[in-house]
């Protein structure tokens, strides 16, 4: 009998590591709480075309997403387009790309527009050798780049990223995440979306012998040294050999078995969320992919263009935006009325874009997650936990697993394949006996 698995949460992570242990020959049963697969990933339809809730794309450098994407037949699929970055200060549309586009940039003097661009040019280089993981990030950027600039371009990026604690955060974040973007480059989409990913690694897991179930909410995991139990909440009771959680650490918490809680990661990683909210347009506006937002008069601090990276056929001859604000799921816009919020940033997009009339707002969209991206301490290397927990056959596949990686669909499914080694290489050594039965189903 091939040794059974139950991977909590259907993510992108989830779903990677389920593909890859069925294909293994492990018995996989994949659960999903929502009626929907993706996490971040999840879509809604619009004009009968499927359209992603929050905004995804595929970097050159997202090796693991692409190798996964090759292994379901999909890489091929993938679009490359050259995109481009705009800057909108204090209501102010600039470009932000080239060398003469930051000597234009008044916001900044003379001098100033120099020194960034020199300091942004050897950035990476100059982080090389330095304990980067245990400083931070004001302390490293205002001490390379001068006070000015940081107060006033990079302290409201980063401050829009994390909230409040944005200076503590490690600048070996910052400098992984120079590795990834820059601000004029190639990306990528998948020509069918992302749901043409998600529904790719369902039919892999389904055509392996594995099991995916949505609406499955996890009321409670016991996780010991020989077996685990997943109990859904309507009562049904799973027992494997071993379980993956890609769940966030705290909605892990509030489904262990209080046994179990003890044996977790003591890790208290404060989350921030995302307001997110699409704009279908009659026109486009910049042409930028990026606009960071600064000083504007706008709650949200960011504008992402999609058209230019997947043309407006796909959206029904639209142009699709999205501006975004992440912040606590406790703050006061993160509990607001999704009405409300339409109708504030509606009006709020229309003034940064003179152009831009209600005429040529279309359809607006808003939506909401809670766990998006964990606000990591100083020296989270030597902090951020295993993900084998001691003592039990759980383990665990999560945002505060991929650090200092940048969080993505990259990050997450080189995670799930560290995860699954892992897991394999375990069940492989559990027992002779075992191995053997496992060997022999996986060679057939």
């Amino acid at each position: 009998m091939p040794q059974r698995v139950v991977v909590i949460g259907g993510g992108i992570c989830g779903l990677a590591t389920a593909h890859r242990l069925a294909r293994e020959g492990m018995a996989v049963t994949l659960l999903e709480a929502s009626d929907q697969l993706g996490g971040l990933g999840t879509f809604f339809t619009s004009r009968g075309r499927s359209v992603e809730r929050f905004y995804h794309c595929v970097m050159p450098t997202d090796t693991a997403l692409l190798a996964l994407l090759d292994e379901v037949g999909l890489r091929e699929s993938v679009g490359w387009n050259p995109t481009s970055m705009g800057m909108i200060v204090e209501g102010e549309h600039r470009s932000f790309n080239s060398a003469l586009d930051l000597l234009r940039f008044r916001p900044l003097s003379l001098v100033n527009r120099i020194r960034f661009g020199v300091v942004s040019l050897l950035l990476r280089r100059l982080g090389k050798g330095k304990d980067l993981d245990g400083m931070r990030t004001e302390d490293w950027l205002r001490g390379l780049y001068g006070d000015r600039i940081w107060e006033l371009l990079l302290a409201p990026l980063f401050g829009a990223k994390f909230g409040a604690a944005f200076g503590d955060v490690p600048a070996l974040y910052v400098w992984q995440r120079l590795g990834r973007e820059s601000n004029e480059s190639v990306r990528g989409y998948p020509a069918g979306g992302y749901e043409s990913v998600i529904d790719a690694l369902r039919a892999s897991i389904e055509a392996h012998g594995g099991e995916v179930r949505t609406s499955a909410p996890v009321g409670r995991l016991e996780a010991g040294e020989d077996r685990v139990l997943v109990t859904l909440s309507g009562g049904e009771t799973i027992e494997a050999d071993h379980a993956v959680s890609t769940v966030p650490l705290p909605a892990l918490r509030a489904i262990a078995d209080p046994d179990l809680v003890p044996l977790l990661p003591d890790v208290q990683l404060p989350y921030q969320g995302v307001v997110n909210t699409l704009f279908f347009l009659r026109k486009p506006l910049s042409g930028h992919y990026w606009a960071p937002v600064i000083r504007s008069g706008t709650d949200f601090d960011g504008v992402i263009e999609m058209t230019p990276l997947t043309g407006s056929e796909r959206y029904g001859d639209r142009h699709l935006v999205y501006v975004m604000h992440y912040t606590d799921r406790e703050s006061a816009l993160y509990r607001e009325d999704s009405e409300s919020i339409a109708q504030r940033w509606t009006e709020q997009l229309l003034s940064l874009h003179k152009g831009l009339t209600p005429d040529d707002v279309d359809e607006v969209r808003v939506f909401k997650a809670p766990f998006v991206e964990p606000v990591y301490p100083l020296g989270y290397l030597t902090k951020r936990p295993a993900v084998e927990v001691p003592g039990t056959r759980l383990l665990l596949a999560t945002t505060a697993h991929v650090y200092p990686d940048v969080t993505s669909w990259n990050s997450s499914v080189e995670l799930s394949g560290s995860v699954t080694n892992t897991l394999l290489r375990a069940a492989r050594s559990s027992s002779p006996q075992e191995n053997a039965a496992w060997s022999a189903d996986s060679a057939r």
